[in-house]
């Protein structure tokens, strides 16, 4: 099996580019685009493989991603066929032997990518490691478990609607030391399958023996995209929540889980809120630029480090901080952007758009945007809420800020609108795109952050 997706191989093509024509409807070959002495580079990718052709020169004439459901085939004994929406192109090799062995190569390629899980597509090798080696920790594990409002929350939902649960089969999405499993059987679950990929599912095995649950609780050890669940289940619960609610992406693997789930089946939680607002914090923004006076210095046992200090200003505005907050330094009422677990697919959690306009309840100057989450169980006899707000209990989750690079000022009344864009990564996180204006003013500003690396502040 090869190692990673870094595997490359060259090769050398002509290129010819083929359309129908416009006047006749038949296939032609696109004038002065028939280009000779080429270099093929393949490189497989978790979604496919990447194909890319260039010159003598270096430069790119042509890139493209083939995956399972590209169109594309074999033509006579050394050209290979890729279709696009909008052309063919057909790749000719110098000679027959090469054709075969990039036609090996990419099948090679394609069989690999059929047999990795979502999971394994969307996720770097070294985050998924790293991530199963920290829940596989007790340490982290008391640390959820202690949370109060979390895991008090989850009884309380569980608990208040044992009439979804009652006789019911159960699956448990990531349950660590098996907490919510057991809920579920309290509740009356006639079968509970608890899956957990990490090193913890030995210690939930424990526990389940150690309670008496052998005959209730089956413990799943493997990932959920991967892990075969012996029966369809009446109810899904997990708790699959990380700082703004999707940092960790295990929220994709909660909607996976759906393939399980019987129809008209019920999710804990069932919906969630992501809610933001404009704040104003001027010890935060000065304490952020603050940190990044080391690299000011301009001799560090001889050395002059104020080269790096840009660098440093601009690495840690990238991080969110991590904290708590006074309601009072929120400048507008907040907007929020929910998700429904029961409606959403995996996808839709890939790239989000999340418009806003807020009307300013007090003038000042804007230092960023703070975001909170909520998330609803909504069972047959009653909706239980976990909200993570500001003037809410405080849990592990905190709030979470995002500085502006430029703080804008803005009067009451007037209007600040603009965009949050979150761009799913491999790094089990998100890019966070912010932009905003102060409508009246068209003053602007912006930041673009890394929620995989956020900044802990609180003590």
């Amino acid at each position: 099996m090869m190692d990673s997706g870094q595997e490359q191989r060259h090769f050398l093509v002509s290129l010819i580019f083929l359309n129908d024509s416009e006047t006749e409807g038949e296939l032609e070959i696109s004038k002065q685009r028939d280009h000779h002495d080429l270099t093929l580079q393949v490189c497989r990718d978790t979604a496919g493989v990447s194909l890319s052709v260039e010159d003598g020169d270096g430069v790119c004439v042509f890139k493209f991603l083939i995956s399972r459901e590209t169109e594309c085939c074999r033509v006579g004994s050394q050209s290979f066929l890729i279709t696009t929406s909008y052309m063919s192109v057909l790749l000719r090799f110098s000679t027959r032997p090469e054709f075969q062995t990039f036609h090996d190569l990419l099948k090679s390629h394609l069989d690999f990518s059929r047999g990795m899980s979502a999971f394994d597509q969307r996720t770097d090798n070294t985050s998924a490691l790293q991530y199963f080696q920290f829940y596989g920790c007790l340490s982290q594990q008391q640390n959820m478990l202690q949370d109060y409002l979390r895991t008090a929350t989850y009884q309380k939902a569980i608990l208040l609607n044992d009439v979804d649960f009652r006789d019911k089969v159960v699956l448990d999405v990531g349950c660590g030391t098996g907490i919510l499993s057991f809920f579920a059987v309290q509740a009356g679950a006639k079968k509970v399958y608890a899956v957990e990929a990490s090193s913890v599912s030995k210690y939930a095995e424990v526990l389940v023996r150690s309670n008496g649950m052998s005959d209730r609780i089956v413990v799943l050890a493997g990932k959920i995209e991967e892990v075969s669940c012996p029966e369809k289940v009446d109810v899904i619960i997990s708790e699959p929540i990380g700082y703004m609610l999707l940092n960790e992406r295990m929220l994709e693997s909660y909607l996976h889980s759906k393939n399980w789930l019987k129809p008209k089946g019920m999710m804990f939680p069932t919906f969630s809120d992501i809610h933001l607002a404009p704040f104003t914090d001027e010890q935060l923004y000065l304490e952020h630029h603050a940190r990044s006076s080391f690299w000011l210095q301009t001799c560090f046992y001889g050395v002059n480090l104020s080269g790096l200090h840009p660098a440093a200003v601009d690495e840690f505005f990238k991080q969110p901080i991590v904290d708590t907050f006074d309601m009072q330094i929120l400048m507008a009422r907040s907007v929020k952007y929910s998700i429904n677990f029961l409606e959403a697919k995996e996808e839709d959690l890939h790239r989000m758009e999340i418009p806003f306009v807020f009307k300013l309840l007090q003038s000042g100057l804007i230092h960023g945007l703070a975001f909170w989450f909520d998330v609803a169980f909504v069972g047959s006899r009653m909706t239980v809420w976990l909200s993570t707000a500001p003037h809410e209990p405080l849990s592990h989750w905190y709030q979470v800020r995002c500085l502006l690079q430029t703080p804008l000022f803005a009067k009451m009344g007037q209007t600040l609108s603009g965009q949050v864009l979150l761009i799913a990564n491999k790094r089990q996180s998100y890019d966070i795109h912010i932009t905003a204006v102060v409508d009246e003013s068209g003053f602007k500003s912006g930041n673009t952050l890394d929620l995989k690396n956020p900044f802990f502040r609180y003590a």
